[in-house]
């Protein structure tokens, strides 16, 4: 990933992602379910996404001895790069835990930037223990396979009602996760912040006690007075 877009990326809020997305079309880029793992306790994560995909269990497929397999889950992280986001298609089931504490650590250890998905993590305390950055629904005690099915990684998946291809970039904050489409980053990078320091002018105006209609949105008037703010390094 371009360095100087993932520095831009870490300093913007997955609101204003949400924001500039839609502006440019994309309505369905928020992954709904993976919020921190401890709420209000999150570390920001921006990478490339590494899909995991899983399906609703299957008692012949869906075994202990599948752990050990060459499409196993195992074998999925072994293949995931340093600074990718794993992000993974649980289906938004609560059941289960696609993962637990042996497997993150595994992850944090190579250099995984951090684990999204709709649905679970099993062993809740010990994934926190291992410092990866997981934003999830929470976790529960029973393992993948009493209610999922690992069927594959690095192929196009749905996720909390996102489409996400390998490469997109994936950015999580405390308010969630939002997937970009890998050939609009540079676009939304921009414009994103861009917006963030708009915004952040806005809220110094608002400070000064000015209303809100003309402001927020800025209208032309307001539009010309933050240029011109801009223009002379106040901004």
């Amino acid at each position: 990933m371009n360095p100087a877009i993932k520095d831009a990326l870490m300093g913007v809020t997955t609101a204003t992602l949400t924001t500039v997305l839609l502006k440019k079309g994309v309505r369905f880029c928020y992954v709904n379910g993976a919020r921190p793992i401890v709420p209000g306790n999150f570390t920001r994560i921006v990478g490339p996404a590494f899909t995991l995909r899983f399906t609703p269990t299957r008692e012949d497929l869906a075994t202990v001895d599948s752990w050990s397999s060459p499409r196993s889950t195992r074998a999925a992280i072994e293949d995931m790069p340093a600074g990718c986001v794993a992000i993974a298609d649980a289906m938004g089931l609560t059941t289960a835990g696609i993962f637990g504490d042996i497997l993150c650590a595994r992850m944090k250890v190579k250099g995984v930037a951090g684990l999204v998905t709709d649905g679970m993590v099993r062993d809740g305390q010990g994934v926190i223990g291992t410092g990866l950055p997981v934003f999830c629904q929470g976790y529960v005690a029973p393992a993948s396979v009493a209610a999922l099915n690992f069927v594959g990684w690095q192929e196009t998946i749905g996720c909390g009602g996102v489409t996400v291809v390998p490469g997109d970039i994936v950015v999580a904050d405390g308010d969630g996760a939002v997937v970009i489409p890998q050939a609009m980053v540079e676009a939304v990078t921009e414009a994103a912040v861009e917006q963030e320091r708009l915004e952040g002018w806005i809220m110094q105006e608002v400070g000064k006690g000015l209303a809100l209609p003309g402001l927020y949105p800025a209208n032309a008037e307001t539009k010309a007075r933050y240029e011109a703010d801009k223009a002379a390094g106040r901004v």
